[in-house]
C-alpha cells in the first residue's frame, strides 16, 4: 500500500477520508525563498496565553481527559467531580491570568490569546481584559475537554462544534475570529477545510515548522502558523519539571537561535502559556524575565497570528516553491 504526500495509505478502508487530506508542500529549508518581514524584522514572536474552560463533570462514565495534563494523574469518570484537578486549573482563571497580565503590562508587549467559547460565556472578565489591551483572540474549541479527534468520523458534528465556537466568539468580541487552535492540538485532517469554509485564515495545530506555509483545501488556502509544544509551560514545568532558571534558559536558547537564523530569512517563535501553570507565584519570574530579554532586542516583530497570516498570504508567494 502506498503512502501519499498527505500521509494516507492507498487503502479502501481509508478512501472515505480522501476529501479530508492535509495538503501542504514538503519544502526543506535550503530550497525555500527568503522571507523578509515588515520593516526588516527578523523574528516574529508570538506569546500565546491559552484561556481555557473545563466542565466540572461530563455525562459519561469514561475517564475524563480535560484537554491537558492533570496535577493528580489518576483519572476519574467524567460523571464524578474531580476537585483537585478542576480547582488547580481554575486557579488560572481566578488568579494566575491577572498576574500574567501585570507581567505583560510592565514590559509593554502584547499577547495572543486562544479562547474556548465557554470562556466568553462563563469567564467573560478574562476575555474583556485581553480585548481592552487590543490582544488577539484565537478560537480554541467550545470547551477544553471536548477534543475534535472524538469527532474524527463525524464530519457534521465537527462542523457544528467549530461553527458554534466561532459564532459565540464572534458575538463576544464583535468580529469573527481569524484563526483556530484545537484543544490539545487534536484536530482532524478536515479541520482546515472547515475553517476555510467559515472564512478563517489560519490554523495553529501543526508544529512542523519555524515559518508559516500554505495548507490547500477545497474551500481555499489557509495559513499554518505553527504552535509549539516544546516552548510551552506545560512541557517545561509540568512534563520536564524544570526550574525557573532552566526554563528561562530553554526559552532564551530558542530565541537566540531563531533570532540569528532570522538574519537570513524571517523566522517565527511561539511561546505557549497557561495561566494555571505560568501564572503561579513561583513561576511568573520566568515569564517576566523572558519578555524583558526579548524586548531588549531590535528586529523583533511582536505580532499576532492574524497579521502574520495576512502578511504571508500577500507576500509569501515563492517562499515554498511547488
Amino acid at each position: 500500500m502506498l503512502v501519499t504526500q498527505a500521509g494516507f495509505r492507498d487503502d479502501p478502508v481509508l478512501r472515505r477520508f480522501r476529501g479530508a487530506e492535509l495538503r501542504y508542500p514538503y519544502v526543506p529549508m535550503p530550497a525555500r525563498g527568503r522571507l523578509t518581514f515588515p520593516d526588516g524584522k527578523r523574528l516574529a514572536l508570538i506569546v500565546t496565553i491559552n484561556l481555557e474552560y473545563w466542565d466540572l463533570t461530563k455525562d459519561s462514565a469514561a475517564p475524563y481527559y480535560a484537554g491537558g495534563p492533570a496535577i493528580l494523574p489518576d483519572p476519574l469518570p467524567g460523571n464524578v467531580a474531580d476537585f483537585p484537578n478542576f480547582s488547580w486549573r481554575e486557579y488560572g482563571q481566578r488568579v494566575g491570568f491577572w498576574r500574567m497580565l501585570r507581567a505583560f503590562d510592565e514590559v509593554g508587549v502584547p499577547a495572543s490569546c486562544t479562547a474556548n467559547a465557554k470562556i466568553a460565556l462563563e469567564r467573560r472578565a478574562m476575555l474583556d481584559a485581553a480585548l481592552q489591551r487590543g490582544w488577539e483572540i484565537v478560537a480554541h474549541n467550545y470547551e477544553q475537554g471536548e477534543l475534535l479527534t472524538g469527532l474524527a468520523h463525524d464530519a457534521a458534528a465537527e462542523r457544528r462544534v467549530i461553527g458554534a465556537t466561532v459564532e459565540v466568539l464572534e458575538r463576544a468580541i464583535g468580529r469573527r475570529p481569524a484563526g483556530w487552535l484545537s484543544s490539545s492540538l487534536r484536530g482532524t485532517p478536515r479541520t482546515p477545510q472547515i475553517l476555510a469554509e467559515l472564512g478563517l485564515t489560519y490554523f495553529c495545530d501543526l508544529m512542523n515548522d519555524d515559518q508559516p506555509y500554505i495548507i490547500a483545501t477545497p474551500a481555499g488556502d489557509i495559513v499554518a502558523t505553527p504552535y509549539s509544544i516544546e516552548i510551552n509551560d506545560f512541557t517545561l514545568f509540568m512534563r520536564r519539571g524544570l526550574t525557573n532558571d532552566a526554563a528561562l534558559d530553554v526559552m532564551r536558547e530558542q530565541f537566540d537561535v531563531l533570532y540569528a537564523e532570522g538574519a537570513e530569512s524571517g523566522m517565527v517563535m511561539n511561546v505557549g502559556l497557561h495561566p494555571h501553570v505560568a501564572g503561579v507565584p513561583h513561576r511568573v519570574r520566568a515569564l517576566r524575565e523572558f519578555l524583558a530579554y526579548a524586548k531588549g532586542h531590535e528586529g523583533v516583530w511582536w505580532t499576532t497570528r492574524e497579521d502574520l497570516a495576512r502578511w504571508y498570504l500577500a507576500n509569501g508567494s515563492g517562499h515554498m516553491p511547488a
